[in-house]
């Protein structure tokens, strides 16, 4: 059956406009992204994540460091794990901040270690006897006298970073350079790439700001480093592997104690207690004995003769909940 139906001058645009769309749409002209040659070649991201569970190591023992050094509560969270120009990684520190320039031997090239002023004054306050609970913001620069009084602190960062590093290779990370304005310290090329680590350190009430770059061809030199470490991780342990472990924690040792678990007391009624009075352990002959090993209880069992000395019987193992 035929249609003498005749399209209208809006029905025939709206077709070639769906058209045109249709095709601008598929143009995968229009997906492309510029790419800049001038930016320098990209790690692994499996590398980075590497980098990142060694660096959640690195907050976690940084954190227990600190609070013993400062004597306060300190919390270090990791925030970024990334890759950038170290151009980049300087245009982000403020301006002025306290830059430390980090060898990493054996290996050539130096890493960049920054923490905020946020930071670093009240980390000073407190080691000169303050609270560090001032609301004033001090921006300027550091002294000498504060710098030498500061080696305490990079000695413990360093040192928990060196500790970190140690599961994928050894490094002695040593500072050689001191600097205020990022844009002083030149060690790398501007284009030359980094891998930036970004920390938030929690002091009390003051919180702030370190910042970390490792040059990215040191971090490309480690690659089969990183791949054993989680080679290492994944292996499981054959059953020749387990024996020889047997074998050795065979030779240890271990206390045993038997118990008997008599009656409680309160501390009202133990600070009453004077010379004369007498206090009854009643334990019913019927009940079994408690086995301590290395003051964990295990066992029970019940008191037996064995010749002319007395021992304990095992009858059950200790169930969780009891």
């Amino acid at each position: 059956m035929a249609s003498d139906r005749v399209l209208s001058q809006q029905e025939i645009d709206s077709v070639f406009r769906n058209l045109r769309d249709k095709g601008e749409q598929e143009d995968p002209a229009k997906r492309a992204l510029p790419y800049d040659f001038r930016r320098p070649d990209r790690i692994a991201k499996d590398q980075l994540r590497s980098i990142h569970l060694l660096h959640e190591s690195f907050a976690r023992g940084l954190a227990s460091s600190l609070s013993a050094f400062l004597r306060a509560y300190v919390v270090v969270n990791l925030v970024s794990v990334e890759q950038l120009s170290y151009m980049e990684f300087t245009q982000c520190l403020p301006s002025p901040s306290c830059l430390v320039s980090l060898r990493m031997r054996p290996y050539e090239g130096n890493a960049v270690l920054e923490v905020n002023p946020a930071l670093i004054f009240p980390i000073l306050e407190m080691l000169l006897g303050g609270n560090a609970k001032s609301t004033l913001k001090i921006t300027r620069e550091i002294t000498e006298i504060e710098q030498s009084i500061l080696d305490g602190l990079y000695r413990i960062i360093l040192n928990d970073l060196r500790n970190s590093w140690q599961a994928v290779s050894t490094m002695e990370f040593s500072i050689s350079a001191h600097e205020t304005q990022p844009a002083l310290l030149q060690i790398l090329a501007p284009n030359e790439a980094v891998v930036a680590v970004s920390m938030e350190v929690r002091v009390g009430d003051n919180a702030g700001m370190m910042n970390i770059g490792i040059p990215s061809i040191i971090v490309k030199m480690l690659r089969h480093k990183f791949d054993q470490q989680w080679s290492i991780r994944r292996s499981e342990s054959t059953e020749q592997e387990q024996s020889r472990i047997l074998r050795l924690i065979k030779l240890g040792g271990i206390q045993l104690d038997g118990r008997l678990t008599g009656p409680t007391l309160t501390i009202e009624d133990l600070l009453k207690l004077d010379e004369g009075d007498v206090l009854a352990f009643d334990y019913p002959v019927d009940r079994p004995l408690d086995l301590m090993i290395n003051g964990k209880l295990k066992y029970h069992g019940q008191i037996v003769s064995t010749g002319r000395k007395r021992a304990l019987q095992i009858e059950r193992s200790h169930q969780l909940g009891e």
